[in-house]
């Protein structure tokens, strides 16, 4: 997730919708300067531009994840600033990440990807969303570009079952990749704690524990004050693990 900082909008126009999704495409298709194909810097299984932030769903290939969002946010600024004579930080902070690390999570947050715009109230359905990766899926003539895995997708989950999946809202209470759902302890200090109460070096060391262990030691790290996000991270185990612990 990137937002602007401050909240403000990101996106003035439709060309600078498009401009973004120009940007996405060459992180997906790059070419070197002679126009020649490059190997895929990630993968991009869905994304949803809103106003005043981005949401992408992403895989890394051959570069990192913190390279590709780099270049991401510093060619939209470069333009932004350029076209209006903005001064300044565009985006608030380093874009915001989870891992997503088990099939129910991902096809959570495909559908809370497209439903954004819907909580928002910037539409009444996910169909008439122009600047979300839906009609890549729909294979809707208006789409932008097609720069999503859409066919690994549908592989696991049909088209008709995923609109219907789409077009069922989440909860309401469901937040995921807010700025401020952040626990009141940090990432050190959750460290700290599975090392000095429990002798866990690494935190990802947790899932080669026996379940019921597991779910102790992550209960006992929430009670600490880390959050459901950050746990699941820190330890790269599956959101819904951490949560149901």
């Amino acid at each position: 997730m990137l937002r602007g900082i401050n909240r403000q909008t990101m996106f003035e126009d439709e060309d600078d919708y498009r401009k973004f999704v120009f940007i996405l495409k060459d992180m997906v298709q790059p070419h070197d300067q002679l126009r020649r194909p490059l190997p895929p810097r990630c993968t991009i299984y869905s994304y949803c531009l809103m106003p005043n932030h981005v949401h992408l769903l992403i895989q890394e290939k051959t570069d990192k994840l913190a390279a590709v969002m780099r270049d991401v946010a510093s060619r939209f600024a470069r333009y932004y600033n350029d076209k209006y004579e903005h001064f300044g930080h565009l985006f608030q902070d380093r874009y915001k990440s989870e891992p997503v690390n088990d099939a129910a999570y991902f096809l959570i947050l495909i559908r809370y990807i497209h439903q954004n715009p819907i909580a928002a109230g910037l539409c009444n359905d996910v169909e008439s969303y122009e600047w979300s990766s839906w009609f890549e899926f729909t294979a809707d003539p208006r789409r932008l570009s097609s720069i999503c895995a859409v066919g690994a997708v549908l592989k696991k989950y049909p088209l008709e079952e995923l609109r219907e999946q789409v077009n069922t809202p989440l909860p309401k209470t469901l937040k995921m990749l807010e700025y401020d759902s952040r626990g009141t302890v940090s990432d050190e200090d959750v460290r700290n704690f599975l090392s000095s109460n429990y002798g866990i070096k690494h935190p990802a060391d947790l899932a080669l524990y026996d379940k019921d262990r597991r779910n102790e030691i992550l209960k006992a790290a929430k009670d600490f004050g880390a959050s459901i996000r950050q746990l699941a991270r820190l330890t790269s185990l599956g959101y819904f693990i951490v949560q149901n612990a």
